[in-house]
């Protein structure tokens, strides 16, 4: 059984919540893990201009300040994206950073966009497992002598919720292991709540909505073969027409993600280190250039060596509180609260998946700190 450490975000006097975090980092046994002189990728996602939910520089300045106290070399680094926004390529990822507080002035520690300037930079690794066998991990990440990752835990539309998982499995693959994750999965346009906008079209990478020819009233569809399935139009639909086609496709993305997870862990293992925050918690995704309301109050920070248990451990928090008030949702004590967000997804694929193929377990022992 994993053990997860957990710290809430009360205080007591001259005690602060960074503090608090060095409390639940400690348990990890940094000194026995990293060789001193590592160099040691911190894993986050810099957020996207207009997104305020994303992790303050302030959290991640104190994990650099650990980690340079133990005489290790860390550097902060992402992936390039799929679809349009501020993070798609090298140039406009580090204009990004750098707007959104990660400069080295603040956190003291250099960016490095682990894939390259346009995504392509990677390593290929050769595995056997149930669904892929090759993967295009980024290759500063694979390089990385440690790895320590950094999530953001909301909500999330075609995974339920994003959390470690998540940031490992998608967030650590180069553009090419993206679109291995996203290739059979396409959502669908409800042609009676489309009212032709074109929203969907103007912030797809790939132009794959396309008007209905003939149709009564001007309307849009997406055609699957030019789909890349990143799930951007899902959010950015002013009538909420655009959703996920739950089926086998759907959950076949949430095990590829699990299993790119695997392969991003795979030559890491015991160097690599998992950190969630249950803060600010929005119902979607940090990569949209806005975040809603959160569903619930702040929690706490959870860390732990196993990624799945971490995960299962910051659902069953989360699902422990009822929502805000004015919350996106209504739903409470107890009731599942991504469940609530996106009826038709089922969160558990990803860590069910996970836990098959040896990344974990959801079996957990929390330890609060």
């Amino acid at each position: 059984m994993a053990k997860v450490y957990f710290v809430d975000f009360r205080l007591e006097k001259k005690r602060s919540l960074l503090d608090k975090l060095n409390q639940v980092l400690t348990p990890l046994g940094l000194e026995e893990r990293f060789r001193p002189g590592s160099l040691i990728g911190v894993k986050l996602h810099f957020g996207e201009r207009g997104n305020l939910a994303y992790l303050r520089p302030q959290w991640v300045q104190r994990v650099v300040e650990i980690l340079k106290s133990l005489r290790l070399r860390p550097f902060l680094t992402d992936t390039n994206t799929l679809y349009k926004g501020s993070r798609s390529d090298a140039v406009i990822h580090l204009e990004t950073a750098f707007l959104n507080g990660f400069s080295f002035s603040v956190v003291g520690a250099p960016v490095i966009i682990a894939d390259g300037l346009l995504g392509n930079s990677y390593e290929r690794i050769e595995l056997s497992l149930p669904l892929l066998k090759e993967f295009f991990v980024a290759k500063e990440i694979y390089r990385a002598e440690g790895l320590v990752v950094l999530s953001h835990f909301k909500g999330h539309e075609l995974t339920g919720f994003g959390g470690a998982l998540k940031n490992l499995g998608m967030g650590c693959a180069a553009r090419q292991g993206k679109l291995q994750q996203h290739s059979t999965l396409a959502p669908k346009i409800n042609k009676k709540m489309c009212i032709g906008c074109g929203t969907c079209r103007d912030n797809c990478p790939v132009e794959a909505p396309e008007p209905v020819p003939q149709a009564q009233k001007k309307r849009f569809r997406i055609n699957p073969e030019k789909c890349i399935g990143c799930g951007e139009c899902i959010a950015l639909c002013p009538q909420g027409a655009i959703k996920v086609q739950w089926n086998e496709k759907a959950v076949s993305f949430m095990k590829k993600m699990a299993e790119y997870a695997y392969a991003v862990w795979s030559n890491k293992r015991e160097r690599a280190i998992f950190v969630n925050f249950i803060k600010d918690v929005s119902p979607a995704c940090d990569c949209y250039g806005f975040n809603d309301y959160p569903v619930v109050g702040d929690i706490g920070i959870l860390a732990s060596d196993d990624p799945v248990a971490l995960d299962q451990a910051c659902v069953d928090l989360v699902n422990q509180e009822p929502t805000l008030p004015r919350a996106k949702v209504q739903a409470g004590a107890g009731v599942d609260k991504f469940k609530a967000l996106y009826p038709q997804v089922d969160w558990s694929v990803q860590l069910s998946h996970a836990e098959k193929i040896g990344l974990g377990s959801r079996q957990y022992e929390l330890v609060r700190l």
